[in-house]
């Protein structure tokens, strides 16, 4: 299957460059979408299946519970997107319910990872178009020809990767996603709600260390693709809630003073110094409709599990 583009990973130069900036911040901070190299991509896929890891049990539960009704309320042949679409298990459950899709546009900034999950989607569905696109889709993107103009667009935005963003950030993308599915297009859109504390942080500090290889496997990366010397083991995972943002913070700490190069760059680590790799907004309902009407779409239905740990909901472009 090929790409509409060449590349399956974005500009070592634009790499660069967030890296460079990100580090000259502080905090310091690096992108969380810079994760997503091949073996990033195949560590997210063992965290998704961790027994601490509930997100992504929790949500596959409420599609599998609800996809019927989901599929009625969003009606028939749609086009249907997802931006970021990792290892696409989680549309199948679209797929077996939706009424003559019109396609599927998966958006993926690994490509080569992207290929290969769409293998067995296009064994499972034979007869639905595939258009996958390799870009990033926290920056405009358009579809790829071939896709059906005329079909009303679906957004499918899963996982809750919504909580990446700061709410600035996230308003401005949902804003432009908005503008990308049209005056007649929907998102649906899974949300990680707020709840105890212990439970937030255990998901993210498990005790196989998946989560600490993923974080430090970002190092790794910078170091292979832009020449930079990490010394990966001297930095250490720490993933902790902030309750003032309602947010997990992801982070590298330096467990020592040390110097790194990036390109010709000389970037000083203080010990204890932290890196900030992730940031895992918590959303309650009153802020995901407020979030909603900011970006101009309104819920429609909301759908969730009996602890209420995560939302699902479907939005109208208003």
């Amino acid at each position: 299957m090929a790409l509409p583009n060449a590349a399956l990973t974005p500009p070592a130069s634009e790499f660069l460059r967030d890296v460079l900036t990100g580090l000259a911040c502080e905090p310091k901070t690096i992108a969380p979408k810079y994760f997503y190299d091949e073996t990033g991509s195949a560590l997210f896929d063992r965290i998704c299946e961790l027994p601490e890891y509930y997100p992504t049990r929790t949500e596959r539960a409420i599609l599998a519970a609800h996809a019927e009704k989901m599929a009625t309320a969003i009606g028939p042949g749609v086009q249907v997107i997802e931006p970021g679409c990792g290892s696409c298990a989680k549309v199948r459950y679209l797929f077996d319910a939706l009424d003559a899709p019109a396609g599927f546009v998966p958006v993926e900034i690994s490509g080569e990872h992207m290929l290969h999950n769409l293998k067995p989607l296009r064994e499972r569905y034979p007869g639905l178009p595939l258009h996958p696109l390799c870009a990033d889709f926290t920056q405009p993107f358009a579809l790829p020809e071939g896709c059906d103009a005329t079909a009303p667009r679906l957004l499918f935005f899963p996982g809750s990767t919504l909580g990446n963003f700061t709410p600035e950030d996230a308003r401005v993308l949902l804003t432009r996603l908005r503008h990308l599915v049209g005056d007649n297009g929907m998102l649906l859109l899974g949300v990680d709600l707020v709840k105890p504390v212990a439970v937030l942080e255990q998901a993210y500090n498990d005790r196989d260390g998946v989560t600490a290889a993923f974080n430090r496997n970002l190092l790794h990366r910078i170091n292979n693709e832009l020449g930079a010397d990490f010394v990966v083991d001297r930095f250490r995972h720490r993933a902790v809630w902030n309750s003032r943002h309602q947010r997990i913070e992801m982070q590298l700490v330096a467990e020592q003073s040390q110097q790194v190069h990036v390109e010709q760059r000389t970037i000083r680590f203080a010990v204890g110094e932290p890196l900030i790799t992730e940031y895992s907004y918590k959303y309650s309902d009153a802020r995901v409709a407020a979030l909603a009407a900011e970006s101009g779409f309104k819920i429609r239905q909301r759908w969730t599990d009996n602890r209420d740990w995560f939302g699902i909901y479907l939005l109208d472009a208003c």
